[in-house]
């Protein structure tokens, strides 16, 4: 099967950059366009002005579902990522540009069990249990299909465009949770992600931006939250000013201006205000109390 406009395509490389234009990509982009994506080389290439370029609109994991409406002779695919909803944008999904190698038809397999998804914050598909690597850079989030049961502390999983089932280590996924998770579970699955370096645009625990944090924390148990800030209050429920609790939202606007930012509730209102999230300022995951600056353009919390 090739790929086609009108219908839906898989990603098949661990973490494929969704791009504003292909136009738009800069030559230290080269390493999250090869068709063996190096995210981490990408990220430690670059400067702290380069990891905020708006090039970057979002990015997609391993398995995650395209819907291909153009294809260009030169290797790029126009696309709108259906598992991440973004209603401001396209109905359908989180509409922009990936390259055609990034992307494999969608083939019917046969599960052998539930779902899994990976709980490390990276691993990487193997040709064989303790073999060489296929897929590298898998990250936490990413769901998985079985293709048998365990080996050895290893499992064969079905990975779009490979022919054969790939091998991942068994300690490195776990069951896709079928029932609603509790918010300190949500919580602790991003305070994982502390420290890691933020990148405009970036869903992946090699880089991340706010929103990308939220949405990944949720990803990880089976939930699909909006990619955007402003989508992700929309389809959250309102909470009154005092009565959040960790695992809660807050999200943050400029008098007169769409929502900009979004953070993880870590304590209780009875004391300091405090927040994890993918800082803008200081390029990076953390936790701290919202400083006055930031709680005087605090205007909503949010439950999920």
């Amino acid at each position: 099967m090739k790929l086609q406009p009108g219908r839906e395509a898989v990603v098949r490389v661990a973490v494929a950059t969704l791009w504003a234009t292909p136009e738009a990509v800069r030559p230290v982009d080269r390493p999250a366009l090869a068709p063996r994506t190096d995210i981490p080389a990408w990220v430690a290439g670059m400067d702290t002005d380069q990891r905020v370029g708006e090039c970057v609109l979002s990015q997609l994991l391993l398995g995650e579902r395209v819907l291909v409406t153009e294809l260009r002779p030169d290797g790029w695919a126009r696309v709108v990522a259906v598992e991440q909803p973004a209603a401001d944008l396209d109905p359908r999904g989180y509409p922009g540009w990936l390259p055609t190698a990034h992307l494999a038809p969608e083939e019917p397999v046969t599960p052998a069990g539930e779902p899994l998804v990976v709980d490390a914050g990276v691993t990487a598909l193997h040709g064989a249990p303790d073999g060489p690597v296929v897929v590298p850079g898998v990250v936490l989030g990413t769901r998985l299909t079985p293709a048998g049961g365990p080996v050895d502390g290893w499992r064969p999983v079905h990975a779009p465009g490979q022919p054969e089932p790939l091998w991942i280590p068994e300690a490195d996924v776990v069951p896709l949770p079928t029932g609603r998770p509790e918010p300190g579970e949500v919580l602790a699955v991003a305070e994982r992600l502390r420290d890691v370096v933020y990148i405009w645009g970036g869903v992946s625990s090699h880089g991340i931006d706010c929103s990308g944090l939220v949405h990944l924390a949720w990803r990880r148990f089976g939930v699909t939250l909006p990619r955007d800030a402003d989508d992700q209050a929309e389809a959250t429920a309102p909470v009154p000013l005092g009565e959040e609790h960790p695992g809660d939202l807050y999200f943050f606007a400029r008098p007169g201006r769409p929502i900009h930012h979004v953070g993880i509730v870590t304590a209780e209102p009875a004391g300091d205000r405090r927040m994890l999230h993918a800082c803008y300022r200081q390029r990076r995951v953390l936790e701290e109390q919202l400083p006055a600056d930031r709680t005087a353009t605090l205007v909503a919390v949010r439950r999920v």
